[in-house]
């Protein structure tokens, strides 16, 4: 490690972690630049331990202890900020104290990562991270075995879609699909029936399909409010509601991923024993 106290908050040293509130930026500018950005000592280790190579580290001196042992093997720059640096040059306060920027890890080819998966997670242009990173938590936790992304999907490796997902995105493969009808052949080819969580005439219940779900499912999100697309419904063999009482048609949908994964893994996990 090479410690630096950070003397100008618009140094050039520390470029990687400037305005990071400023998502329509950091969008385009983190693929670009081939890095991401990892918040909390807790997600910096978990993105080591994943075996991604972190390039630079900002933060307040009190979380260096706690990072040392992790940082030791990289020969990088670790800079040392105050509170009020720290907000200077980010934009907001950063009450976790410490930032890593990671080289971002090439993407799997989706043919291969669908050749040895069985249930996974398609998300259709879902652009709140937030959510995105709650589903990958959700998968990481109740046994999906992939998360696969549309091309207008919000970024998984976005600095509040990782924070959220507690680190998980690191654990779970995932990668980007073509578009449909492409993404719709390559999931048919692979063997995946393909079910649309969504509010349809022709939809089953959760309750039915769980009771004997297909040996390889894709089940599919879509952004909320407006749900998913037409293409991605033509896509679907079947399209799949969770029942619910009190008048209430939809729930948010990484609490609706939550609901249908745990549904969905009981009787993976039943048959497994069996």
């Amino acid at each position: 490690m090479q410690i630096e106290r950070v003397r100008d908050a618009a140094s050039d040293a520390v470029a990687d972690y400037a305005r990071l509130t400023d998502v329509a930026l950091r969008s385009t500018h983190e693929p670009a630049a081939g890095l991401y950005i990892a918040e909390s000592a807790k997600v910096i280790r978990r993105a080591i331990s994943a075996g991604h190579r972190p390039r630079s580290v900002l933060m307040e001196e009190k979380w260096l202890p706690g990072l040392s042992e992790a940082l030791e093997p990289y020969d990088i720059p670790v800079h040392l900020a105050d509170p009020d640096q720290l907000e200077s040059i980010t934009g907001y306060r950063v009450h976790r104290g410490a930032l890593a920027a990671f080289e971002r890890p090439s993407l799997p080819d989706p043919a291969e990562l669908l050749e040895g998966s069985h249930r996974v997670v398609v998300l259709e242009d879902i652009v709140d991270h937030t959510n995105v990173g709650a589903i990958f938590r959700s998968v990481a936790a109740l046994g999906a075995d992939a998360v696969f992304v549309t091309p207008r999907c919000a970024d998984p490796l976005y600095r509040r879609s990782v924070r959220v997902s507690m680190g998980t995105v690191f654990q779970v493969p995932w990668t980007r699909l073509p578009e449909w009808p492409e993404a719709e052949r390559m999931l048919h080819t692979h063997g995946f029936a393909i079910a649309a969580l969504a509010l349809a005439d022709r939809a089953v219940s959760l309750r039915d399909l769980s009771a004997d779900p297909p040996e390889r499912l894709a089940l599919v999100l879509g952004a909320e409010g407006d749900g998913l697309s037409g293409r991605a419904l033509a896509a679907a063999d079947l399209v799949v509601t969770i029942p619910m009482a009190h008048g209430v048609d939809s729930l948010n949908v990484a609490a609706a991923a939550a609901v249908a994964l745990y549904a969905l893994a009981e009787p993976r996990e039943a048959r497994a024993r069996g």
